[in-house]
């Protein structure tokens, strides 16, 4: 049967057989699964119908946890029942799972395999998930490649209906769930036709129903609990056939071969590897390339894992069989071996096959790459029966050392890399590209992408492939006919030059002329080069960009049409028209002003490309070093750790690095403030400082989120030592210091909010050009030397804007999208209390820009001081930062006592006086400080055997600050619960919310914060219910600190809600507003601040800060710090895409969604104008 065809990824694929196939859905983001979940809720908003002729119901749950517990419910009662998840998420579901297959119902868990986090959290790809489920009684059915996903889904769920058996369906995260593919697509009649229609309504009939009630889910006791687990024997030895008789259907109906396991290869091999997920489709490569050297290999593929049918994986093995390798996609600490390893070894001793030796291999953890050249080694391995791939391990020499991959592999594919940067838009335009080859011509296409772990202003390295026949390479293009640079900084921090084939194109997107190109190459690019005949074109993407109203950083369109015009693929004409409808499709909800920018981009992109001639002088250049020169860290383990893995990793090589240099930080733990050594570069535009214009207001520094910007503070010798050309100014109020605004060029990302937010009359910071500034680094890298000005800080108020911008920020130059809503929230909280903070982070963004390999970005001051930062989970981060305060709170409490005994009996009386004043000011944490400092002085000089014992636990003598970070995905849903027993629990605790308003770590979904119409992932239609109100939840505990800021909205307010949480001696919540690139702000993230200001100004957000009794005030205070709503709130909608998609797309639904919004904020802020009524400050 000829089926219809479509470019997809695994994703897709799943979720299209799962949607025709369902009745209900519960659902929760979390990567790499969400895609699946997010556009089965967009075709349910469409519309779209089931096989069933209704429309999926699908239900957004708080958790995981929730979703699993919706599945059952909907299962007990009847539905058909799905949901799609992944790692910690699965992991989550595992009591359900058990219930659910115990009680034999047939619900599909839809599974983007993904490495579950150990000593650190991973997003990518290996079966760590799926594994930790095999034993709940669910069974298993793995996939592939894309094909197989959309092949293979029918079978799990018309097993699990007949068979009355839940299935997890999985395959790769990642690496298949985001590779795209040109597939064989199911349409509704065949997939009507597969679905066992008298079992499903056998099971409907048989669901209880009051009409005809049963009870589930009994209490047992030891005398029958056992026999009745025993008595369902039976009905999992029939699993095997069934599935095997589905996979028949498919067979007969499109021409494959499914079967519960699958042999490839020589019918004589003497050598097997059994494996399964995406590595297959390598193993295929390598065993057709070893039989055409007459080598006698073969492989087996695991469809089937549980019921694990023994019989049948015995019944595909050649008989010549010598040798067996298990490839497992996860590690065991401490087991005997793999899952899929000890399962082999039963199925062969259980039907007593003898002589075969089995070896056991791990590979491919958390999406490490898999080359057909790491095939061949396993294949070729004749010693070592427990080995490793893909890495180099020099400690325990596991390892097997790769071999070349051959090139005659894919001699007919067209292969590409493209080296973007995050946000930029080449993903998405390279996911539009290889639609429009795929869906537009008779080549089949392949697309994945890979990614640095930071955010919008990362790297992303795309691969693609085209060619006449099917792609089966499931692991990263080595060597490519095209590769394009989106920047040209990248060319002095990664090697790409050299992944061009000999004779093929190499496109960079720089400002020079084709005369002015030879000057700004790095010396071994230009060799390379002219040595191997590559052909050299450039592109000014960002000039381009401008004229066309498309901006500096949004250069995608560009240089896919750059791309089209260079490789000829489709006729210039024809890719034009493509390109457009492309954009029109992709861009068209956003307005028809960007939709007609994009297609002026795509004009001048295929007209925007000239070439560069190499010429002989370009071979005799020497080699620069791509790492640039070892660095000096702050102490030994830093200076190690930047040198030995973080360069490394910044230059795109940790792929090559060995086992060894990981000993040390086996734990997951990593040094303080390495992101100082990255130096970026990633900017278009950065500030320039016009000291004239200057009214030292530090309100620049204080809005920076990645802080780069600082003020520096000179003495008159300091001022004399200054690098030639630094401009400073006579420091008002205080005339022995001059004042200068510093930049670091190198960390800036360019978002422009310090620019945008400058309040002088003429701006002191205007945003320039980088290539002009990267002199004025130098002023930023003095400034950093400079001594700390004690008296200046003691003047100076740390809870002002000016006072707090004079201390270090204690995090810094992290990965955070440029303008980010989120951290300069957290990097004010280290200004204040960094010193002494410690920081539970919930997973989220935060955790992604606050802690990322290979950089730290908290970092440490002068005495090596500095926040202590750790991730737990998604769901728990307010108990594990409970956790922490009740050690630090038990050892400081001990330490207390010992104190108060010291100043009973000592005779010192300078020693009991210091002992007083610590315990006095034991819950000050600023006041203690300095009273913990005399003290340890005082102890170093009595040398007593009591002060000893002491000084052995000085480093708790200061009271602590303990901070619990995370987004409201964490603290309106999935952690909730957890938070609100913390903040029930009266502990001196802080909180502090990122309030996004959507769930932004994972693309954008719609949380219980998401406001009334706005569409988000989960909420395509615009989300109905209105936002949950933390805050006043919070105050009905009455002895909570409750804040709500906007620091755009009033930069002292926000400052003070800070100073306030930390000095309150019990919880605090600080619900923080913070604009987000998910948010769609049309203005641009550069006024990101400014947007703020106009969701404070139109009543979007509130500020106040509600303060319970403390000591001789017996009642609450309520601040109300923001003025009754005046602005116009429907503008402010207008203004982000997340509102005006709504209005375009749907004007009725949207202006009733908006008139309830609208007169909800008027509501609230007469429920806050009560509240400040009636809790009035003090008299």
């Amino acid at each position: 049967m000829e089926r219809k065809r479509a470019t997809m990824d695994g994703n897709h694929a799943a979720a299209h057989v799962a949607y025709f196939y369902t009745d209900v859905a519960a659902i929760y983001p979390i990567t790499p699964s969400s895609v699946m979940a997010e556009v089965a809720e967009a075709w349910a908003v469409e519309g779209r119908k089931n096989i069933f002729g209704n429309k999926v119901e699908i239900s957004e749950m708080q958790s995981e946890a929730g979703a699993a517990g919706a599945v059952h419910g909907a299962l007990t009662a009847g539905a058909l029942s799905s949901t799609f998840t992944a790692s910690q998420g699965l992991l989550l579901m595992i009591p359900n799972l058990y219930k659910i297959a115990g009680e034999g119902l047939p619900g599909v868990f839809h599974v983007a395999a993904r490495t579950v986090a150990a000593h650190a959290l991973s997003i990518f790809g290996d079966h760590s998930d799926i594994y930790a489920c095999r034993q709940t009684g669910a069974a298993m059915l793995c996939e592939s490649s894309v094909q197989e996903v959309m092949d293979l889904s029918p079978v799990a769920h018309c097993a699990a209906i007949e068979g009355r058996m839940p299935f997890i369906n999985f395959f790769d995260g990642f690496r298949t769930s985001h590779e795209i593919q040109k597939i064989s697509v199911w349409d509704e009649a065949d997939l009507r036709d597969l679905f066992p229609r008298e079992a499903a309504e056998e099971f409907r009939k048989a669901s209880p129903n009051p009409e005809h009630p049963c009870l589930m889910g009994q209490a047992q006791n030891p005398d029958t609990y056992f026999q009745v687990r025993e008595a369902s024997n039976e009905h999992y030895n029939k699993i095997p056939a069934l599935v095997e008789s589905y996979m028949k259907k498919v067979n007969d109906k499109i021409g494959t071969n499914y079967h519960l396991f699958n042999y490839y290869g020589a019918s004589d091999a003497k050598h097997v590897i059994i494996a399964m997920g995406s590595v297959c489709e390598t193993i295929e490569e390598a065993v057709d390339y070893l039989i055409t050297k007459n080598e006698k290999v073969g492989m087996v593929k695991v469809h089937l894992y549980r019921p694990f049918c023994s019989e049948a994986l015995v019944r595909v093995l050649p008989k010549a069989t010598e040798t067996i390798s298990v490839l497992d996609r996860t590690k065991e600490p401490g087991g005997a071996g793999e899952p899929l390893y000890l399962d082999v070894l039963a199925a062969l001793k259980q039907h007593n096959v003898e002589g075969i030796k089995v070896f056991r291999g791990r590979y491919g953890l958390s999406s490490k790459n898999t080359t057909p050249g790491q095939i061949l080694a396993v294949f070729e391995n004749k010693d070592k029966k427990e080995f490793t791939i893909g890495i180099r391990d020099d400690v325990t020499n596991l390892s097997l050392e790769e071999k070349e991959t051959p090139d005659n592999l894919n001699e007919k594919v067209y292969s590409c890399k493209f080296w973007g940067l995050g946000a930029d838009g080449t993903v998405g335009a390279n996911k539009n590209s290889v639609k429009i080859i795929g869906n537009h011509t008779d080549l089949y296409a392949q697309a994945y992408f890979d990614y640095d772990s930071k955010k919008s202003g990362g790297l992303t390295v795309s691969h693609l492939r085209f060619g006449k026949h099917k792609i089966r390479s499931p692991y990263l293009v080595e060597k490519a006919d095209f590769v394009a640079c989106h920047k040209p900084s990248y060319l002095w921090t990664y090697n790409m030059v050299q992944d061009v084939v000999s004779g093929g194109i190499f496109l960079l997107n720089c400002p020079w002329k084709p005369e002015e190109v030879e000057k700004h190459l790095p010396k071994q690019v230009k060799r390379f080069i002219y040595e191997h005949h590559i052909q050299l074109y450039v592109i000014d993407g960002v000039k381009i960009g401008q004229e066309t109203g498309m901006g500096t950083t949004r250069i995608n369109t560009i240089l896919q049409a750059a791309f089209f015009k260079l490789t000829n693929i489709l006729p210039q004409d024809e890719v034009t028209r493509l390109l457009k409808e492309a954009v029109k499709a992709t861009y068209g909800k956003k307005g028809d002003e960007v939709v007609q920018k994009n297609y002026a981009a795509i004009d001048a992109g295929m007209e925007g490309v000239q070439k560069v001639e190499p010429n002989e002088g370009w071979v005799s250049e020497e080699s620069d070093n791509l790492f640039g020169e070892k660095v000096k860290g702050e102490n030994e383990e830093q200076e190690d750790y930047v040198n030995n893995i973080q360069r490394a990793v910044n230059a795109f090589e940790g792929n090559k690095l060995p086992v060894s240099v990981f000993v040390p930080y086996a734990d997951g733990h990593a040094p303080s403030g390495t992101t100082a050594f990255e130096k970026r570069n990633v900017a278009v535009t950065v500030p320039n400082w016009i000291p004239e214009n200057c009214i030292q207001c530090n309100i620049c520094s204080y809005v920076c989120p990645h802080s780069v910007i600082r003020p520096a503070v000179l003495d008159k010798k300091e001022r004399e030592k200054a690098p030639s050309g630094m401009r400073t100014l006579d420091m008002t109020g205080e005339k022995e210091y001059q004042f200068a605004i510093t930049v670091s060029v190198l960390d800036c990302t360019g978002c422009g909010n310090c620019a945008a937010c400058c309040p002088a009359r003429e701006k002191a910071l205007v945003m320039e050009p980088v290539e002009g500034q990267y002199g004025k680094q130098e002023y930023f890298n003095y400034g950093r030397t400079l001594r700390k000005k004690e008296d200046l800080l003691k003047k100076t108020n740390p809870a002002t804007v000016k006072g707090s911008q004079f201390r270090q920020p204690l995090l810094e130059f992290h990965g955070a999208c440029p303008g980010c809503g989120e951290s300069a929230y957290a990097k004010l909280a280290t200004q204040l209390f960094g010193d002494r903070m410690y920081i539970a982070n919930a997973t989220g963004c935060s955790s992604i820009w606050g802690n990322s390999s290979p950089a730290t970005s908290y970092t440490i001051n002068e005495k090596g001081q500095g926040p202590v930062w750790s991730n737990s989970l998604f769901e728990d981060a307010a108990e594990f930062g409970m956790g922490m305060l009740l050690a630090t709170d038990t050892i400081r409490g001990n330490l207390k006592e010992e104190v108060r005994k010291l100043a009973r009996e000592t005779k010192i009386e300078s020693l009991r006086q210091a002992a007083g004043e610590w315990i006095s000011t034991y819950d000050n944490s600023m006041e203690n400080k300095e009273a913990a400092e005399k003290l340890i002085g005082e102890l170093l000089m009595c040398q007593c055997e009591q002060g000893e014992a002491i000084l052995k636990k000085k480093d708790f003598l200061v009271k602590k600050s303990q901070w619990i970070f995370g987004g409201d995905g964490f603290a309106y849903d999935i952690g909730f619960g957890g938070l609100d027993h913390v903040l029930a629990s009266g502990r001196n605790i802080n909180i502090l919310i990122f309030d996004t308003e959507v769930y932004s770590n994972t693309g954008g979904q719609a949380s219980k914060s998401t406001p009334r119409g706005a569409i988000a992932q989960f909420a395509a239609g615009g989300k109905e219910g209105k936002k949950k109100d933390l805050a006043l939840m919070a105050m009905s505990y009455g002895d909570v600190f409750v804040a709500q800021v906007a620091m755009g909205a009033d930069y002292n307010q926000c400052v003070r809600a800070f100073t306030e949480a930390e000095n309150y001696n019990g919880p605090s919540l600080i619900l923080a507003y913070a604009p987000c690139i998910n948010q769609g702000i049309k203005a641009g993230m550069m006024l990101a601040v400014q947007e703020e200001k106009k969701a404070v100004e139109t009543g979007h957000w509130h500020l106040f800060r509600y303060q319970p009794p403390v000591g001789a005030i017996e009642n609450p205070v309520f601040h109300l710090d923001s003025k009754k709503p005046s602005g116009d709130y429907m503008e402010f909608l207008k203004g982000e895409v997340r509102f005006n998609a709504l209005m375009r797309s749907n004007p009725d639904r949207a202006r009733e969604l908006f008139e309830k919004s609208e007169k909800e904020v008027q509501t609230r802020y007469e429920k806050l104008s009560e509240l400040k009524e009636k809790y009035p400050m003090p008299k």
